[in-house]
C-alpha cells in the first residue's frame, strides 16, 4: 500500500483497494491508521527543482565545535529555506546538509548562512552536476 501510495498519493480510495486487494473502506482505514502512527508523514507533490528556480543542488559536509543536533541548530537551519535535508552524521563532519539554489551566486551566501550558525567552524561542499534519480523510501524490504 505504501508504494502504491509514494507512486500517487492523489488515487482515490476505491483505486487504491482495488490495487491492493482492500475496499476503498477498508484502503481508507489503513490509510488513517498509516498516519496516525507517522508511518505516512506527509502528503506532498513531487516538483521539478530546476523547473522552479533550484536547479543548483549541493551536499554541505558542516564542520562544527559543539553538538549540532540540538534545537538552535535545527532551527537556524529550517530557517533557511534552500536547506531542503539537514543530518546529524558522524564521519568527517558534524552535519549533512542538502542546500538547492538558483545559481551557485546564491550558493555562496548559502554558505555564508551557514557559516553564521553558532558552532559552525567550516564546510565542504560538493556541487552536484547531474542526478540520475531520486527515489522514495523502498516499503518492500
Amino acid at each position: 500500500m505504501l508504494g502504491e501510495l509514494q507512486r500517487d498519493a492523489t488515487q482515490a480510495y476505491a483505486a487504491l483497494g482495488k490495487a491492493v486487494g482492500l475496499s476503498a473502506g477498508a484502503a481508507h482505514e489503513r490509510v488513517r491508521k498509516l498516519r496516525e502512527q507517522d508511518v505516512i508523514r506527509r502528503t506532498t507533490v513531487d516538483v521539478d527543482p530546476a523547473a522552479v528556480g533550484r536547479g543548483v543542488a549541493a551536499f554541505v559536509l558542516v564542520e562544527a565545535n559543539a553538538w549540532m543536533g540540538d534545537r538552535p541548530v535545527r532551527e537556524a537551519l529550517e530557517a533557511l529555506p534552500e536547506v531542503v535535508e539537514a543530518h546529524v552524521i558522524a564521519g568527517p563532519a558534524s552535519l549533512l546538509v542538502k542546500v538547492r539554489t538558483a545559481t551557485t551566486e546564491d550558493l555562496q551566501a548559502s554558505l555564508r548562512r551557514l557559516f553564521a550558525i553558532d558552532g559552525v567552524t567550516g564546510t565542504q561542499t560538493i556541487v552536484v552536476l547531474e542526478s540520475f534519480f531520486e527515489r522514495p523510501v523502498d516499503t518492500r524490504a
